[in-house]
């Protein structure tokens, strides 16, 4: 490797770590804002699912009473508790939660830094026809997340309160734990929703195709319901509500490859005109 290679090799990295502590200074300060939101945080956001008040619960009491059925999201209360059991344990769910917050409402700059970093190495019109991208690769995480808070959150914690293999034995759940199965089902639901934004990457670098994604149909679907069955409890009914926006949203990648790949053959062409 020559000198001026070694050089721009370093300045990339360089220029990285600028935008990776621009990114992590964004969730720092956001987490900050977040720690002193403490009371919202917790008892309107966190301990929303906890309460059979919760619009989640009523959806689905009102499906289950229009079709004539008994369903336990019509009970008056989830049967448990939330409780702390170690000395600092309240006080650091209050601070990684904060940085989670933090990370969710930044990562639209996060993205941008991501951007700035990879645009450089865009052709001019790629740079134009991606102009949406932070705006796009944001509004799938969004949607993912509330997806993830509103469906499959309230889905795990219903189920798991509800199951039991003794009617003596109450359920006590630990603080971490029950903020550890809402931050894994949030955050795993809105990095899911990047699907297309993921797709589009793979395709410009010419790892995947449309075709491959078409012929991988029924692998992908075997994948989304195993997908499913880890991030929801284990019923059918839930696994099937999860995996339906996840298969629209492979559906939606598959065109997006096309596009890609139609704009790539399109540019060859113009160029050995």
């Amino acid at each position: 490797m020559s000198e001026k290679d070694e050089m721009s090799f370093l300045g990339h990295l360089e220029e990285l770590r600028w935008h990776l502590l621009r990114a992590t200074l964004a969730i720092v300060i956001l987490a900050a804002v977040a720690f002193f939101f403490k009371g919202f945080i917790f008892d309107v956001l966190l301990f929303g699912p906890k309460s059979k008040d919760f619009i989640t619960y009523q959806w689905f009491c009102s499906i289950a009473e229009s079709l004539g059925q008994t369903s336990s999201f019509c009970d008056d209360e989830l049967p448990f508790r939330i409780q702390s059991r170690n000395v600092s344990g309240q006080f650091s769910a209050h601070l990684w939660t904060s940085v989670l917050a933090g990370f969710i409402v930044a990562f639209p700059y996060v993205v941008y830094e991501f951007w700035r970093f990879v645009s450089p190495g865009l052709y001019e019109n790629e740079r134009k026809n991606a102009r949406g991208f932070i705006f796009i690769a944001s509004l799938l995480f969004f949607c993912g997340i509330l997806f993830g808070y509103y469906i499959v959150t309230p889905l795990s914690i219903n189920f798991l309160a509800n199951y039991s293999v003794s009617a003596q034995i109450f359920n006590d759940f630990d603080l971490s734990s029950y903020i550890g199965l809402l931050r894994a089902s949030v955050l795993a639901s809105g990095l899911i929703f990047e699907l297309p934004i993921i797709i589009y990457f793979l395709t410009k670098v010419g790892v995947i195709t449309p075709e491959f994604l078409k012929k991988n149909r029924k692998i992908a679907l075997v994948l989304v319901l195993s997908l499913s069955a880890i991030i929801t409890p284990p019923d059918i009914a839930s696994q099937v509500i999860v995996s339906i926006p996840i298969l629209i949203l492979y559906e939606i990648s598959i065109i997006i490859a096309k596009v890609v790949v139609r704009r790539q053959e399109k540019a060859m062409k113009s160029q050995k005109i």
